[in-house]
């Protein structure tokens, strides 16, 4: 049974027009602060006032995707089943909703970007695509946030295959796909980790390139980002990580590892020999790293 304070905050939290609108917004499909702000006609800053309303009321719940956070209705609590008890009753031609729905519908909606990540995105294929080293038989990329990463490994031919980590990332990763006419296989992530053990049956494999875009996946956990990125590499392959860092320069803060130093040692532990790494300053710090498997033979291209 539900307890009458929680069935209380509730109702107060979406007892309110624009809470109920985005409610039945998040229904649809996982949506940021920008893409609701762009559909209700509302400001940012509002928008985000009455998503946190609903969350601490336990009704929706934030979902990170590297630098954007998403927001879906809460999975597997009480407040889950009253929410959707709420929604069963909205009417779906309510005019209000149905125009709602038809704009976060429309071409470009759901896909709010900014300046710096679409460059970031461009800098990103750049090292991908100077990469001396012959062309892989088969590609993996693991987070889709970047659609220039996606289309670089779709044009490499072969074997492809890119993991997305929300459905709506995943249907923006199709969705660019088809528009440009390339083939990748799109599987959404079976959990909350980067590659899970289900992520890795699903994948059938190893392959000769692996990409993880650590900017548009899980951020707590690199060590194991990059054992299961080793279990997926082929022996002869490379892997390419794009880590976000914070400049340690002028910082006032006492820093325990530099970010160079981490990789290093996360690297090695994962059982990596690292040939290169090399910075990208496009609206966020970013370590462009490659390596091998340890006991494959270097390079010497560092």
């Amino acid at each position: 049974m539900t307890e009458s304070r929680d069935l209380l905050s509730w109702l107060r939290a979406a007892a309110e027009p624009t809470r109920l609108r985005l409610l039945a917004l998040c229904a649809e499909r996982e949506l940021s602060v920008s893409d609701l702000a762009q559909v209700l006609g509302q400001s940012e800053p509002r928008v985000s006032r009455h998503l946190r309303i609903l969350t601490e009321a336990g009704l929706i719940e934030r979902l990170r995707q590297g630098q954007w956070v998403h927001y879906r209705p809460a999975q597997g609590t009480p407040a889950a089943g009253f929410l959707r008890g709420l929604l069963g009753q909205l009417d779906r031609a309510d005019p209000a909703l149905a125009r709602d729905r038809e704009r976060a519908q429309a071409p470009g909606a759901g896909a709010a970007t900014s300046p710096a990540s679409s460059r970031l995105g461009r800098e990103l294929r750049a090292v991908v695509e100077a990469d001396p080293a012959p062309r892989p038989a088969s590609v993996l990329l693991v987070g889709v946030e970047h659609p220039e990463l996606l289309a670089a490994i779709a044009t490499l031919g072969g074997q492809c295959a890119a993991v997305a980590h929300s459905r709506r990332a995943a249907q923006a990763a199709r969705a660019t796909l088809e528009r440009d006419g390339l083939a990748c296989r799109v599987l959404l992530a079976a959990g909350p980790d980067a590659l899970g053990r289900r992520d890795l049956e699903r994948l059938g494999g190893t392959f000769d390139l692996v990409l993880l875009d650590h900017l548009a996946t899980p951020q707590d956990a690199l060590p194991a980002l990059l054992a299961a990125g080793r279990r997926v590499l082929s022996e002869s392959g490379r892997l390419w990580l794009f880590e976000p860092y914070e400049a340690v320069d002028g910082t006032r803060r006492r820093v325990v590892e530099h970010p160079i130093a981490r990789l290093r040692r996360c690297l090695a532990e994962a059982g990596f020999t690292c040939e290169q790494i090399r910075p990208i300053e496009a609206g966020r710090h970013v370590l462009a790293v490659r390596a091998v498997p340890a006991a494959a033979p270097l390079s010497r291209t560092a």
